[in-house]
């Protein structure tokens, strides 16, 4: 069953136009990666589901349209978006940070339950709940802003460049915890990321993208496996 379903989508920033006919989709449980070269399209692909960017096309999610609707309606019905860069708030602590993540929500007794949950799956987090976010090392700020897109309780969460500037071991880590998430949460994930390597191992499939269009697609273990597209698409 298709969780997300993406038709003919062009985006623009100002006049200049990114996405060109863009069609992917998304099964309910799987884990789809974009890849491509810096300036392939991917965090504007990201940009556009949440409809953060200007498009047109069409973007059907649980069998219902969302393009048009508002960035925050989007997050109402279970889209969470982990962006480049993390997007903590610096100046709130761990703990505010993931209270904020749940602000839609209105089962408070449930999301103390959740906040303990994500504690539970990031022990560094409970160790420093009542510490500014701004002063977290990098790898601890990936794992307070995906903690916090979860508070949500998506049932998609999209991620971008999520092992980017991070040290190997806790890219590992943070990767290992995002298949433990699809798996036993059944959440499932839109994944941007640089290393493709990394991305193939953990996504069912996986589309590739070049000047703003879909050049390439299909299961992510066949990718992977044909040594001449690692090659002349993904450069490993």
């Amino acid at each position: 069953m298709k969780l997300l379903d993406v038709a003919n989508l062009n985006a623009w920033y100002g006049p200049n136009q990114v996405l060109f006919d863009l069609n992917f989709d998304l099964n309910v449980g799987g884990i789809t990666t974009i890849l491509g070269a810096n300036g392939a399209g991917k965090t504007t692909t990201l940009r556009s589901v949440c409809q953060a960017v200007q498009t047109t096309g069409s973007i059907t999610f649980l069998d219902k349209r969302i393009d048009g609707k508002a960035t925050e309606d989007i997050v109402r019905v279970g889209i969470a978006h982990v962006p480049d860069g993390r997007g903590t708030f610096t100046a709130l602590t761990v703990e505010e940070n993931l209270k904020l993540g749940a602000y839609t929500r209105k089962d408070r007794h449930e999301v103390q339950a959740d906040l303990e949950r994500m504690y539970s799956r990031f022990p560094r987090l409970k160790e420093r709940f009542r510490q500014q976010a701004g002063t977290l090392s990098g790898g601890e700020q990936q794992m307070l802003a995906i903690s916090r897109a979860l508070m949500l309780r998506p049932r998609l969460l999209l991620l971008d460049e999520p092992s980017f500037g991070l040290a190997p071991l806790i890219v590992k880590e943070i990767f290992e915890i995002m298949r433990q998430i699809n798996q036993e949460d059944q959440v499932s994930m839109l994944l941007v990321e640089q290393n493709a390597a990394l991305a193939l191992n953990l996504a069912d499939h996986a589309y590739l993208l070049e000047t703003g269009k879909v050049v390439l697609s299909g299961p992510a273990a066949d990718i992977k496996a044909d040594e001449s597209i690692r090659r002349v698409y993904l450069g490993y």
